[in-house]
């Protein structure tokens, strides 16, 4: 449960470091652990799974255990929170928690690919009916789109590669009172700019891999519940088996503490690049939530503390291959999947829409602004204009 006696920056800094975890050190150290001894078969039968029991590898040792509470410790309202191997693993996961044969789920047009991949295929192949909806759909037209069979509403808000930002307040308040669930991904923002649970969604979702960690170099992700799903979704995890090794919820948790302050640099950068971007000629939109033109842009405006790195470009009077060829150009900015680390990542971008056919204004541009100097990445860009 969250401390609401100290500030965010604080709770990071201090979240699951207690002290029988601890010891005199700083930071809990590694458990390496499959297997845990008892003392008696009394104490076997007795022990229940759940942070600070050692039971099991599977149910974690000290660093899992402090990932958990110290991720709840930043999400005010989360009653639990669950580790999965992915980013992807946790949404799947999550869906799994709450979908059964025969249900219907709506998904956010604009979702992760990967996502939507498991949608039409794992769900479906379960009797799971998947109906996309446009991201920019007010709550009164999701509610038009909801039938008798829908248990869970999925949103990403901004979308992962087009960045409409939803209204998931009125959403997840329309979706409480006909009693349909509601999941959010929200890597993007990270509980620090867009307090989940505040804005009414039951499930909150991050990859890990992507902000927390911050330094490329692991994959996780957390399912954040209310109290209604906590024990549902903590079920789910361990009956599907997931779980992250102890030295990867250690790297999770050291990345965690700097997290305020990283946020807040991939944010001025990508609102430096960004508006170079905007006053170059060969640039038409700029997919970015905190500009005007962006899609949804006033319920960013409304209900987030800032924004983060990860923001498109669209580029004007240019093909696909073009595009291509600038992305390829580019000598600071890498290119691979991901973002939310400490390098500049360039990729390109091409959304996949089955219930909308949005006009981005030429082919896409995703960027994730790192931590390298912006004049040094706008100076790389434009090195990449010069030959487009």
């Amino acid at each position: 449960m969250t401390d609401d006696s100290k500030r965010i920056d604080t709770r990071l800094v201090t979240g699951g470091r207690r002290k029988a975890w601890t010891g005199r050190l700083v930071s809990p150290p590694v458990e390496r652990a499959s297997t845990l001894i008892f003392d008696s078969v009394e104490q076997m039968r007795t022990s229940r799974p759940a942070p600070g029991t050692y039971v099991y590898g599977l149910q974690g040792t000290t660093s899992q255990w402090a990932l958990r509470e110290a991720l709840a410790d930043i999400d005010p309202g989360a009653a639990g929170v669950a580790l999965a191997s992915s980013g992807l693993a946790a949404v799947t996961t999550a869906l799994l928690a709450v979908l059964q044969s025969g249900d219907e789920l709506l998904m956010v047009d604009s979702a992760y690919i990967p996502t939507r991949q498991f949608c039409d295929g794992t769900l479906k192949k379960m009797g799971v009916t998947t109906r996309y909806y446009d991201p920019l759909a007010s709550a009164e037209e999701v509610a038009a789109l909801a039938g008798d069979r829908t248990r869970a509403i999925f949103l990403e808000s901004p979308g992962s590669l087009s960045f409409e930002v939803q209204d998931v307040p009125g959403i997840a308040a329309m979706a409480r009172d006909r009693g349909i669930v509601t999941l959010l991904d929200n890597t993007w923002a990270t509980p620090l700019l867009f307090p989940a649970f505040a804005h009414g969604v039951d499930i909150s979702i991050l990859a890990l891999t992507k902000h927390v960690g911050g330094h490329s170099d692991l994959l996780m992700g957390a399912i954040s519940s209310t109290q209604s799903w906590a024990d549902r979704v903590e079920r789910t995890v361990f009956e599907l088996g997931q779980s992250v090794s102890p030295d990867d919820a250690w790297l999770a948790l050291r990345g965690l503490r700097t997290l305020g302050l990283r946020l807040k640099r991939h944010e001025a950068s990508s609102l430096e690049l960004a508006r170079w971007l905007q006053d170059h000629p060969k640039v038409g939109a700029i997919r970015h939530p905190a500009f005007d033109g962006c899609p949804g842009h006033a319920y960013w405006r409304r209900d987030f503390a800032g924004s983060s790195g990860l923001f498109a470009f669209a580029l004007k009077d240019a093909n696909k291959a073009g595009r291509d060829a600038f992305v390829d150009r580019l000598r600071i900015f890498g290119l691979g999947y991901s973002w939310g680390g400490f390098e500049s990542l360039a990729v390109p971008a091409d959304p996949v829409r089955t219930a909308t056919a949005p006009d981005f204004g030429g082919p896409l541009v995703r960027i994730h602004a790192g931590l390298e100097d912006p004049a040094d990445l706008i100076a790389d860009l434009d090195q990449a204009f010069a030959e487009t």
